[in-house]
């Protein structure tokens, strides 16, 4: 074991012992970050609207206090960003990500508090590195540095002492002065705005430096990496950075690129997923034989929503207690961010509980149910992972929406899809991709019988490059931004068909 190695192990041992009492007494911790949460935020104005002081029990909490997506929940961010203090959270708020979540035109502003930042956010970052090198004890990735591709957009000032930005920026902008030797690009090109000056001035620094890992959304990611390869002339990443060992990924489902990232690094590259967002950091994978693990002592008191009470303000809410396995639920959360039952808009799928480990399966905004077939990107994502298996297709980017019946013709599903290789037969590609959506989804199934309700699906090949224009056309180039996979209209694919 490296010397660097035995520091980490040794600083972290402790919080992995921590992180071990997760699958011991779960509940326990979760009700104490409950318990902390409401004390603390008892004297805030939310906390005396819903009269915090008096709450004894998580019961109490739910029937009081409405489940809340962000439009809902605005009024308060609002009065933050105008700088009164003490709204949510006790104090004043001097910093917003900025998150769009998909690519709608309407800005979130997520509040971030210092106690979300260093007990959650950065805390998350660390956990990541000690995870990792506890698992791989002959680790040598903290001798070199972690290229970083976060988003886009620099930090701006929206009032007298309150600032925001992409959560990346503000990561960076608050990041203690040794994170400059570990990471790479420096803060001044992490920071620039316009994407294709960034890749050039990344390119530039980053071929010269001893790169051991990777972190960021794969997709954009990939874009990044193969124009270092065009620029280098080399083959494979190994031949810039032989010491190349993890890429730590999140944001969008990794399956479609993991063949992609292995070839790139013919050596041999590990992979680590995190669930991480501008509202929280939630999940890592302590290790990579296991799905990610819900970090129950950040500071965040989770919810989890079946997604029949989604409508319901006052849902029968299952907390860390009392979730089950393969059952798809809108995760909600209460934060030292200042957020209260807050909906994030993902859904998530536990597949073991005691430790608790989850995959998100899809968002609560994103799927197709436009004929009751209920098509989560679950599904979505094994049916093309399916149907690429078969075919030897590669998919590069993806989107899918309803064709809507009309007096001569079923509906379907449209799938628009742009691929790296294309499948040796797109017959034979659509037929699994329909074959394998009706075996994991009977809702799917039913409609798809006989073709009475709905037609089997029709796959659009996207010309190359289509969803890179498609996103520079809607102002939304950068690693947090992510195309919509399922959208229950056809407002995006129609859009992006134009372009085609």
């Amino acid at each position: 074991m490296s010397f660097l190695n035995s520091i980490v192990k040794l600083y972290g041992s402790q919080r992995m012992s921590q992180i071990a009492d997760f699958t011991v007494r779960p509940v326990d911790i979760q009700h104490e970050q409950f318990d902390h949460l409401v004390s603390k935020a008892a004297t805030t104005a939310f906390g005396r609207e819903y009269d915090f002081a008096s709450i004894r029990s998580y019961d109490d909490f739910a029937s009081r206090v409405p489940v809340r997506d962000y439009v809902a929940f605005s009024s308060y961010v609002d009065r933050m960003k105008q700088g009164e203090a003490n709204v949510c959270w006790p104090g004043k708020v001097r910093w917003f990500a900025k998150s769009s979540g998909t690519t709608d035109a309407k800005s979130k502003f997520i509040p971030v508090t210092d106690d979300s930042l260093q007990k959650c956010h950065y805390r998350g970052a660390k956990d990541t590195v000690i995870a990792y090198v506890n698992s791989h004890p002959d680790s040598r990735m903290v001798y070199g540095k972690c290229l970083t591709l976060g988003g886009s957009k620099e930090i701006s000032k929206i009032n007298s002492g309150i600032q925001t930005g992409d959560l990346s920026a503000i990561l960076i902008g608050n990041a203690p002065l040794w994170s400059n030797w570990a990471k790479t690009p420096s803060r001044d090109i992490a920071l620039l705005a316009k994407w294709e000056e960034k890749l050039v001035k990344i390119t530039d620094v980053v071929v010269k430096q001893n790169v051991t890992s990777l972190a960021g959304v794969p997709s954009w990611f990939l874009i990044l990496l193969k124009h270092i390869l065009e620029v280098t002339g080399k083959n494979n990443l190994h031949e810039i950075w032989p010491n190349l060992e993890l890429f730590l990924h999140g944001g969008i489902n990794f399956t479609p690129y993991r063949d992609q990232y292995k070839a790139l690094c013919p050596k041999g590259i590990n992979f680590m997923e995190n669930y991480n967002a501008s509202e929280g950091f939630f999940c890592i994978q302590v290790d990579e034989n296991h799905d990610m693990q819900l970090m129950l002592d950040y500071g965040i008191f989770y919810e989890f929503i079946p997604l029949s009470e989604l409508d319901n303000p006052f849902p029968k809410a299952r907390t860390v207690d009392n979730v089950e396995t393969g059952v798809d639920y809108a995760m909600a959360i209460t934060t030292n961010g200042g957020l209260w039952r807050y909906l994030i808009g993902d859904t998530v799928r536990f597949t073991s509980l005691r430790p608790h480990r989850l995959i998100i399966s899809g968002r609560t905004k994103h799927y197709i149910n436009a004929f009751g077939e209920e098509l989560m990107i679950a599904n979505a994502e094994h049916g093309l992972n399916s149907a690429c298996q078969a075919t030897g297709a590669v998919i590069k980017e993806y989107t899918a929406a309803p064709v809507y019946m009309d007096i001569s013709s079923q509906g379907c599903h449209e799938w628009l899809i742009e691929f790296e290789r294309e499948p040796d037969s797109f017959e034979t590609f659509t037929s699994v991709l329909d074959n394998a959506l009706r075996e994991v989804n009977s809702d799917y199934d039913a409609k798809r019988y006989k073709n009475i309700t709905l037609a089997g699906p029709r796959v659009t090949l996207a010309r190359n490059g289509l969803f890179f224009d498609w996103m520079k056309e809607q102002g939304k180039l950068g690693g947090q931004n992510k195309v919509p996979r399922l959208s229950n209209n056809r407002q995006y694919i129609d859009s992006l068909l134009k372009l085609n």
